[in-house]
């Protein structure tokens, strides 16, 4: 039975290097306290931007250019093996490690950035990335649109492990994607919070017959960096809860296992039995059994979307 932990702390807002080491110390942390599998928010590296809900639509443009030039200066370059510390400190503990990063991507334009999640091995291994397919409402002014190429579980010490972040969990589409191959340990890296979350974490969990690990921010105002461009008339409050977390484990059928954790810092911890989803689907397998594939069938397309092609003639 792995032991899973979530880590419901704040990065270092807007710099990488200090939330990389603050990262590899939760992992430390995590792993000497029988972790096996280890899972950070949406967006953790180096935070997510949450000034964007506060921003007047089209208004504040200049603030706006701030902010996305630091966020641009911090995040990850996957080619440049931006995260390295995070690597080094999954393969010293033996750990699987997902986290939510904002990437810069170092292939094409060096510019844009992807809300992406990492899976990285015990051997330190990047075995997936995938980036948020669908950016919701003003991250759209900040992240770039993703493709189907991660979208997959991945095998490891702990389990079949897959992830969608945040609102791709109300895609149903998506969901049904990471079900048809089979994943067990379902992680939904989010910004998202609250009752309605939860509940669908529950039906997911319930639907997909998986284990499903909702990790999520939570941050209070002083939280965030008084260089922050803008904070004192965006986050007038320093006591102030700008995200409540709420991580949680839920076992396949939908009971929650831990948590919630709301408006607080720490870990959620669980033990899991991987044998309980098979057993879940033996009555609802939404993609085996359960089909009707005379009737519907779903079309991925999961190769990499690329702007530019090079060939040598």
């Amino acid at each position: 039975m792995p032991r899973v932990a979530l880590i419901q702390s704040p990065p270092v807002f807007l710099d990488r290097a200090a939330t990389l080491d603050r990262a590899v110390a939760a992992v430390d942390e995590a792993a000497r306290g029988g972790a096996q599998l280890i899972v950070f928010p949406e967006a953790y590296v180096p935070g997510y931007p949450a000034w964007i809900w506060r921003l007047r639509p089209g208004g504040d443009m200049a603030l706006t250019e701030q902010l996305c030039a630091l966020l641009r200066a911090n995040a990850v370059d996957l080619d440049a093996d931006d995260l390295q510390p995070l690597r080094e400190a999954a393969k010293r503990n033996s750990v699987t490690i997902v986290c939510g990063i904002n990437e810069r991507d170092g292939g094409f334009s060096r510019s844009t950035i992807y809300n992406t999640v990492v899976t990285i091995g015990p051997d330190g291994a990047l075995l997936n990335r995938h980036r948020k397919v669908m950016p919701t409402n003003p991250e759209r002014m900040v992240w770039g649109f993703g493709d189907a190429s991660g979208l997959k579980p991945v095998d490891t010490p702990a389990g079949r492990i897959g992830a969608l972040i945040c609102w791709e969990n109300y895609m149903p589409l998506a969901r049904c994607a990471m079900y048809a191959q089979g994943v067990d340990i379902y992680v939904a890296p989010t910004y998202d919070s609250g009752e309605r979350w939860l509940a669908s974490m529950q039906h997911v969990a319930r639907e997909g017959g998986c284990w499903v690990l909702g990790s999520c921010s939570a941050f209070q105002a002083r939280d965030l960096p008084d260089t922050l461009p803008g904070k004192a008339a965006l986050y007038p409050s320093p006591d102030e809860w700008v995200n409540g977390g709420d991580s949680v484990v839920v076992a396949p059928g939908g009971k929650i296992l831990a948590g919630p954790l709301h408006e607080a810092h720490g870990t959620v911890v669980a033990d899991i039995d991987l044998a309980a989803s098979g057993a879940a689907r033996r009555t609802l397998d939404v993609v085996g059994h359960y089909a009707r594939p005379d009737l519907f069938q779903l079309h991925v397309n999961t190769r990499p979307s690329q702007p530019v092609v090079f060939s040598q003639e």
